[in-house]
């Protein structure tokens, strides 16, 4: 039996409040009926006793306290789902903005989710390959990871999305298929527009489903947009099983909407006006992530966050850091000096990074040669902070050298076009040819049989159109 209740106790901004209401259920979907004949959509977020506290996602403009009915639907929020999400732009809510009309359902899913049990799920190996040399080599995307991109505001990381959306593959998908599931979280109008259009003139929209909420939409729809994306990808991955990397932004736009309706509900605030379980409601997100042994797909995630102030202890990336495995991040000065993508290659991280790479995965040099290009880079920066205090002049042959690298990796590896697609042969090939423009000796962090079959200083010298120096000759004696 369903019950309507007739009139409200309360309207306060976006929320309503209804008393004596039997069983009712939190995140319960709601539904208002107003005395024009409109229905709107709201979800219990609040319940004390018999009294709920109702969010409605349209807002409350015209809603009246003695004549709006309301009437409880007895589930959670849902979301239809069927192989024909693909190619198909919803909103925020999930409801389809594409002019194609509804979707023609399977099956309707909640949009919180069912956690994969632990004893289930499987430790994710094989990595999935972005054709962009700083992620494959340096910071490897493994599938059913969760690897994050932390930026700034004015950095091109929707550029880079794009960029990963239209290149990424699974490296061995037997077959099954790969899927990108994309959703933007308070964007304006032309970042919209901008994701849709490249999406459309890439050829890819087949594979893309697409859940946008423009900046001027609901923040309740904000805050279900990201859970949207995650069931449509659980869905394919699980019942489908594909391949689906799902790519969210921006994470700080999600939690700012968070920290709203935390306060609108009266909520006591935490660090820096978050709501205290901001944590756990980010992870209820980040560990949707993964593989399950009862299928043959898997969801992977690349949810990308502007830093405030380029603060790495804000809340949102201190938080996000603790719960995902790594994280890829946006360097300024790079952005500055007219490098894309601008990716920071010292603070990025990928902790499952050593489990899907090497022979059977990508190839068997590659752990050794991405802790060299780490170790030299790292060399470069203090070389950096040295020649900052005492000029280029001053430094030791060997210093120089190293400087000539640096400017040859960020030139080089670091920097790439947006439509250069790089297999991972390639970027190893060229990690290869930069480390052997540095003197043998300084490459510590190789074996003899690998400097043996790679090393090749006449052939890298060749290749980056650079003079042989003394500098070489010598250190090349010192080591014999």
């Amino acid at each position: 039996m369903s019950l309507k209740y007739v009139g409200l106790n309360e309207i306060n901004g976006p929320l309503v409040v209804l008393d004596n209401v039997e069983n009712a259920s939190y995140d319960e979907m709601v539904e208002l009926h107003l005395d024009n004949g409109t229905m709107r959509n709201g979800r219990i977020v609040q319940i004390s006793g018999k009294k709920v506290v109702i969010q409605v996602f349209e807002g409350t403009f015209e809603l009246s306290l003695t004549n709006s009915q309301t009437r409880l639907t007895g589930h959670p929020m849902e979301l239809a789902v069927s192989r024909e999400i693909l190619g198909r732009v919803f909103n925020g809510a999930g409801k389809p903005i594409d002019g194609l009309g509804q979707v023609y359902a399977n099956k309707s899913m909640d949009i919180n989710g069912l956690p994969l049990n632990p004893v289930s799920r499987v430790y994710p190996r094989d990595y999935i390959n972005t054709g962009i040399s700083t992620i494959d080599c340096l910071t490897t995307l493994i599938r059913g990871q969760k690897l994050p991109i932390f930026s700034v505001s004015g950095l091109p990381h929707n550029q880079l999305a794009v960029q990963i959306v239209k290149q990424a593959k699974v490296a061995q998908d037997n077959g099954q298929g790969f899927a990108v599931v994309f959703g933007a979280m308070g964007v304006t109008n032309d970042v919209a527009d901008y994701f849709k259009r490249s999406f459309k003139e890439a050829g890819i929209m087949d594979r893309v489903v697409m859940f946008l909420n423009i900046s001027n939409d609901p923040i309740i729809e904000r805050i279900l947009t990201p859970r949207c994306a995650l069931t449509a990808a659980e869905y394919l991955a699980f019942e489908e099983n594909m391949h689906v990397l799902v790519i969210y932004t921006d994470v700080t736009s999600y939690c700012e909407a968070l920290r709203e309706f935390s306060s609108s509900t009266g909520e006591i605030p935490g660090r820096k006006g978050y709501p205290g379980y901001l944590y756990s409601d980010l992870a209820s997100l980040y560990e949707r992530a993964g593989i399950s042994k009862y299928a043959k797909g898997s969801v992977t995630q690349i949810p990308i966050l502007t830093m405030p102030n380029n603060d790495i202890t804000h809340p949102v990336p201190d938080l996000t850091g603790y719960i995902t495995e790594g994280q890829i991040s946006m360097d300024i000065d790079l952005n500055s000096a007219g490098i894309y993508p601008p990716v920071g290659v010292l603070p990025s991280l990928s902790r499952l990074m050593k489990d899907g790479i090497g022979e059977g995965y990508t190839r068997y040099d590659h752990q050794d040669v991405a802790n060299q290009l780490f170790a030299c880079y790292n060399h470069v920066s203090e070389v950096k902070s040295l020649m900052s205090v005492i000029g280029e002049d001053e430094l030791s042959d060997l210093d120089k050298e190293y400087v000539k690298f640096g400017r040859l990796f960020e030139g080089q590896f670091v920097r790439q076009g947006f439509d250069d697609n790089r297999s991972i042969e390639y970027t190893l090939d060229l990690a290869w040819d930069l480390l052997s423009v540095l003197p043998k000796t300084a490459l510590d962090r190789l074996d003899n049989a690998l400097l043996d079959k790679f090393y090749n200083h006449a052939k890298a010298l060749e290749r980056f159109n650079i003079k042989e120096t003394k500098i070489i000759k010598e250190l090349e004696k010192v080591g014999e």
